[in-house]
C-alpha cells in the first residue's frame, strides 16, 4: 500500500488514464474526485461489496426456482 500526503488541489496519477483529485479536506473528512475511463467501473467500497454479493447470489440461483423457466415434461400442460 502506498501512503502519501496530498493537499487540496493536488492529484495522484494511477497509470496514464486515472487521476485522483484531492478536492477538499474538512476535519477528518476528505473529498476526492476520480477521473477514469468510462469502461472502468468506479464504486464506493460498500457498493462494490453489495454488487459482488448480488452477482454471486444470481450465479448460484437454481434455474427451476427462477420465474419463467420451464424444464422437461413436467412443465408441459
Amino acid at each position: 500500500m502506498l501512503i502519501i500526503t496530498r493537499r487540496p488541489g493536488e492529484r495522484i496519477m494511477l497509470g496514464d488514464d486515472i487521476t485522483v483529485h484531492v478536492m477538499e479536506v474538512v476535519g477528518s473528512s476528505v473529498r476526492i474526485g476520480i477521473d477514469a475511463p468510462k469502461s472502468l467501473p468506479v464504486y464506493r467500497e460498500e457498493l462494490w461489496a453489495a454488487i459482488k454479493d448480488e452477482n454471486k447470489a444470481a450465479a448460484e440461483a437454481q434455474p427451476e426456482r427462477m420465474p419463467g423457466t420451464t424444464r422437461g415434461a413436467e412443465a408441459r400442460v
